[in-house]
Protein backbone atom coordinates (compact mmCIF):
# COMPACT_ATOMS: atom_id res chain seq x y z
CA UNK A 1 0.00 0.00 0.00
CA UNK A 2 1.42 3.07 -1.07
CA UNK A 3 1.54 6.10 0.92
CA UNK A 4 3.16 9.24 -1.71
CA UNK A 5 2.52 11.48 1.72
CA UNK A 6 4.87 9.54 4.33
CA UNK A 7 7.43 9.34 0.57
CA UNK A 8 7.72 13.22 0.04
CA UNK A 9 8.25 14.08 4.19
CA UNK A 10 10.81 10.65 4.44
CA UNK A 11 13.15 11.96 1.12
CA UNK A 12 12.95 15.73 2.46
CA UNK A 13 13.76 14.85 6.22
CA UNK A 14 16.41 12.37 5.21
CA UNK A 15 17.53 14.93 2.53
CA UNK A 16 17.90 18.05 5.14
CA UNK A 17 19.87 15.16 7.71
CA UNK A 18 21.99 15.23 4.59
CA UNK A 19 22.74 18.76 4.40
CA UNK A 20 21.87 18.44 0.86
CA UNK A 21 19.64 21.21 -1.39
CA UNK A 22 17.63 20.12 -3.93
CA UNK A 23 19.91 20.57 -6.58
CA UNK A 24 22.43 19.12 -4.30
CA UNK A 25 20.06 16.00 -4.36
CA UNK A 26 20.11 16.38 -8.28
CA UNK A 27 23.83 15.79 -8.63
CA UNK A 28 23.89 13.03 -6.61
CA UNK A 29 21.08 11.14 -7.79
CA UNK A 30 20.77 12.26 -11.13
CA UNK A 31 17.31 12.85 -10.50
CA UNK A 32 15.83 16.59 -11.70
CA UNK A 33 15.65 19.06 -8.54
CA UNK A 34 12.10 19.86 -9.57
CA UNK A 35 10.91 16.12 -9.78
CA UNK A 36 12.21 15.89 -6.58
CA UNK A 37 10.73 18.91 -4.99
CA UNK A 38 7.20 17.47 -6.63
CA UNK A 39 7.77 13.74 -4.98
CA UNK A 40 8.82 15.71 -1.86
CA UNK A 41 5.28 17.70 -2.01
CA UNK A 42 3.61 15.07 -2.87
CA UNK A 43 2.71 16.04 -6.63
CA UNK A 44 4.01 13.77 -8.77
CA UNK A 45 4.35 10.15 -8.13
CA UNK A 46 8.23 8.72 -9.07
CA UNK A 47 9.21 5.48 -10.79
CA UNK A 48 10.90 2.14 -8.87
CA UNK A 49 14.35 3.56 -10.72
CA UNK A 50 13.65 6.89 -9.60
CA UNK A 51 13.13 6.33 -6.07
CA UNK A 52 16.00 3.88 -6.48
CA UNK A 53 18.72 6.66 -7.78
CA UNK A 54 17.51 8.93 -4.69
CA UNK A 55 17.53 6.48 -2.27
CA UNK A 56 20.86 5.47 -2.59
CA UNK A 57 21.96 9.33 -3.02
CA UNK A 58 20.78 9.70 0.51
CA UNK A 59 22.74 8.68 3.34
CA UNK A 60 20.89 6.55 5.91
CA UNK A 61 18.21 6.39 3.70
CA UNK A 62 16.59 2.08 3.62
CA UNK A 63 15.54 2.20 -0.14
CA UNK A 64 13.31 -0.91 0.85
CA UNK A 65 10.99 1.60 2.94
CA UNK A 66 11.21 4.34 0.38
CA UNK A 67 10.33 2.08 -2.28
CA UNK A 68 7.10 0.41 0.30
CA UNK A 69 6.17 3.98 0.40
CA UNK A 70 6.09 4.50 -3.28
CA UNK A 71 3.97 1.37 -3.65
CA UNK A 72 7.05 -0.63 -5.11
CA UNK A 73 7.96 -4.24 -3.48
CA UNK A 74 11.33 -4.22 -1.99
CA UNK A 75 14.16 -5.13 -3.66
CA UNK A 76 14.18 -8.64 -2.82
CA UNK A 77 14.86 -10.97 -5.80
CA UNK A 78 14.02 -14.43 -5.72
CA UNK A 79 14.84 -17.66 -7.78
CA UNK A 80 11.58 -19.31 -10.06
CA UNK A 81 12.41 -22.99 -11.09
CA UNK A 82 14.55 -22.42 -13.56
CA UNK A 83 17.08 -20.93 -11.00
CA UNK A 84 16.98 -17.36 -12.93
CA UNK A 85 16.76 -14.33 -10.98
CA UNK A 86 13.92 -11.92 -11.11
CA UNK A 87 12.45 -9.27 -9.29
CA UNK A 88 8.72 -9.53 -7.92
CA UNK A 89 5.91 -6.93 -7.83
CA UNK A 90 4.87 -5.62 -5.04
CA UNK A 91 1.30 -7.52 -5.15
CA UNK A 92 3.39 -10.88 -5.88
CA UNK A 93 5.75 -9.81 -2.77
CA UNK A 94 2.81 -8.68 -0.41
CA UNK A 95 0.59 -11.68 -1.23
CA UNK A 96 3.69 -14.54 -0.50
CA UNK A 97 2.96 -15.89 2.82
CA UNK A 98 6.44 -15.85 3.68
CA UNK A 99 6.83 -12.13 2.51
CA UNK A 100 3.12 -10.99 3.66
CA UNK A 101 2.83 -11.59 7.50
CA UNK A 102 5.68 -9.48 8.05
CA UNK A 103 4.80 -6.51 5.38
CA UNK A 104 1.04 -6.28 6.41
CA UNK A 105 1.10 -3.88 8.94
CA UNK A 106 4.40 -2.55 8.19
CA UNK A 107 3.17 1.00 6.65
CA UNK A 108 0.75 1.51 9.48
CA UNK A 109 3.45 0.83 12.22
CA UNK A 110 4.94 3.75 13.93
CA UNK A 111 8.69 4.26 13.78
CA UNK A 112 9.61 2.42 16.33
CA UNK A 113 7.87 -0.62 15.62
CA UNK A 114 9.11 -0.39 12.14
CA UNK A 115 13.01 -0.26 12.43
CA UNK A 116 12.34 -3.30 15.13
CA UNK A 117 10.97 -5.35 11.79
CA UNK A 118 13.26 -4.31 9.55
CA UNK A 119 16.71 -5.33 12.16
CA UNK A 120 14.03 -9.16 12.41
CA UNK A 121 13.43 -9.13 8.38
CA UNK A 122 17.42 -8.77 8.26
CA UNK A 123 18.10 -11.62 10.60
CA UNK A 124 15.79 -13.73 8.71
CA UNK A 125 17.63 -12.82 5.47
CA UNK A 126 20.95 -13.72 6.60
CA UNK A 127 19.96 -16.94 8.37
CA UNK A 128 18.00 -17.78 5.05
CA UNK A 129 20.98 -17.09 2.66
CA UNK A 130 21.21 -19.76 0.02
CA UNK A 131 18.26 -21.22 0.74
CA UNK A 132 16.03 -21.99 -2.50
CA UNK A 133 12.57 -22.43 -3.52
CA UNK A 134 11.20 -26.09 -1.95
CA UNK A 135 14.07 -26.19 1.08
CA UNK A 136 12.24 -26.60 4.26
CA UNK A 137 12.75 -23.47 5.93
CA UNK A 138 15.90 -23.44 8.80
CA UNK A 139 17.58 -26.50 6.55
CA UNK A 140 20.23 -25.46 4.15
Amino acid sequence: MKDTLKLGKKIKELRLKNDLSLRDLEKKSKVSYSFISSIENNRYQASRDKIIKIANALEGSNVNELLLLAGFAPESEVLDESDEVKSLTYEEFINNPEHGIFFRDYLSAPEERREEMREIFKILQDKEKGRKPGDVQGEK
